[in-house]
């Protein structure tokens, strides 16, 4: 069974976590069913950025996105290369190492 392990963020996951992932579960869900609050405006239906994570490692063990996930990544604050929306980017055979972004589009917005 891979593993996720998920990087220490401030808020979400002070200390970091390393969790069980059930291949063909997304992210986000391993993420909430382990008490990881990632943020999931659009519930899921890749309508939004509040779920953007980057995966450091084992990202090539991800399906490639579709045309409307890349879309909307366009839209997300801090985009990488190795950026996805947690709720698309489902869990294969590899560990994979995630970092949550310090903000997402609507902490940003709500900062001002």
């Amino acid at each position: 069974m891979p593993k996720i392990i998920f990087l220490p963020h401030e808020e979400l996951c002070p200390d970091g976590a390393v969790v069980d992932a059930e291949k063909g579960e997304s992210i986000l869900n391993i993420a909430l069913q382990n008490d990881i609050g990632i943020e999931h405006a659009c519930e899921k239906v890749c309508a939004c950025t509040t779920c953007h994570v980057i995966v450091r490692e084992g990202f090539d063990s991800l399906e490639e996105g579709d045309e409307l996930e890349e879309d909307m990544l366009d839209k997300a604050w801090g985009l990488e290369p190795e950026s996805r929306l947690s709720c698309q980017a489902i869990v294969a055979n590899e560990d994979l190492v995630v970092e949550i972004p310090k903000y997402n589009v609507n902490m940003v917005s709500e900062a001002h």
